[in-house]
């Protein structure tokens, strides 16, 4: 395994956080919290360092951090994905941690069908690597099993920032039955975002989230934009699916909410993906035009939606910048 402390490889890029609070990951259990307390570390906001900043237990640290083991062992974390997840990275950051960073870590994953509470039902899918202080550390991962929780362990002990686990859902469409409607773009359904002209601000991933945006932060937002044209976003659908209801929030987005939004789409192989721009070019009009407004949730439905047949992909336009805090494509699935 190479570690890339530099530069972020393709799958962070590529790919969601899945060990996000807004993919309802949840931190279930840790060996120790005694400095720091374990959710801390899959907050979505970058770690932050508050040098005159101490509570009861010494000095204040943005992440989980454990005591000086004093008994041999290591200590460890558990967290439960929002949703089962094919993983293809991990960033094990230890920013801000310089004396008190752990020196290895390995994960360890339960996957589809197993208990979490069954010790055999652990299995290794990143062996113990070595890390280093105030970076972060990028691991590939190979595992195309649907994974449900993840254990981290630190040896022996000692503080990480933040986890970040790059993957895609796999979610069970078993249960849903193909004549009822579902929200097709979502993270957890298997949504993916391939490209965008810009994002200067926020978080792009959030787009795709559940709920309505938190603050204007959470949400996608565009420079302001001097020359000609517009700006536009490409997303993967979770499955093949006939569009009946669309729905753009542009919650907190007051002075800087896009003046009107189109959508276009069209049914792709997953191969096709590679030369995604150059191809949406030519896609069929979904939502024609349609003017928005500040801070409001914006739902478009019946004849307004042009049935082009199942699509795999959409293209959001927005004329000609701005923000935008969620989009939903609902539909049937083919």
């Amino acid at each position: 395994m190479t570690v890339e402390t530099k530069t972020p490889p393709e799958f962070a890029k590529a790919y969601p956080n899945l060990a996000s609070p807004r993919f309802g990951t949840l931190v279930e259990a840790a060996s120790d919290e005694f400095f720091a307390a374990k959710e801390r570390m899959i907050l979505d906001a970058p770690p932050v360092f508050v040098p005159d900043k101490y509570d009861e237990h010494g000095k204040w640290m943005d992440g989980w951090e454990s005591r000086r083991r004093r008994d041999g062992g290591h200590d460890w974390c558990v967290l439960r994905l929002g949703v089962a997840s094919r993983l293809y990275g991990v960033n094990i950051d230890t920013s801000h941690f310089t004396g008190n960073y752990p020196p290895g870590a390995s994960l360890q994953a339960c996957f589809k069908g197993d208990d979490p509470q069954a010790h055999d039902s652990w299995r290794e899918i990143l062996p113990r690597q070595s890390l280093g202080p105030d970076q972060p550390h990028f691991f590939p991962i190979d595992c195309e099993q649907p994974v449900i929780a993840l254990r981290l362990n630190i040896f022996p002990d000692g503080g990480v920032a933040r986890l970040r686990v790059y993957g895609e859902a796999a979610p069970d469409w078993a249960d849903a039955a193909s004549e009822q409607s579902v929200e097709l773009s979502a993270l957890k359904n298997g949504g993916r975002i391939l490209a965008y002209n810009n994002a200067h601000y926020g978080d792009v991933w959030a787009l795709l989230s559940e709920g309505r945006g938190r603050t204007m932060g959470d949400g996608w937002e565009t420079r302001r934009r001097r020359e000609p044209g517009h700006d536009w976003m490409i997303i993967a659908l979770g499955a093949a699916g006939r569009v009946d209801h669309i729905e753009i929030d542009t919650a907190h987005f007051k002075g800087n909410f896009p003046e009107s939004a189109s959508i276009e789409g069209a049914k792709l192989e997953r191969a096709a993906e590679k030369n995604i721009i150059n191809q949406a070019m030519f896609w069929q009009e979904i939502l024609p035009r349609q003017k928005l407004s500040a801070d409001a949730i914006h739902e478009f439905s019946g004849d307004v939606i042009k049935d082009i047949g199942p699509i795999t992909h959409i293209k959001l336009n927005i004329f000609p910048d701005g923000g935008v805090s969620r989009l939903r494509i609902k539909g049937r699935r083919v």
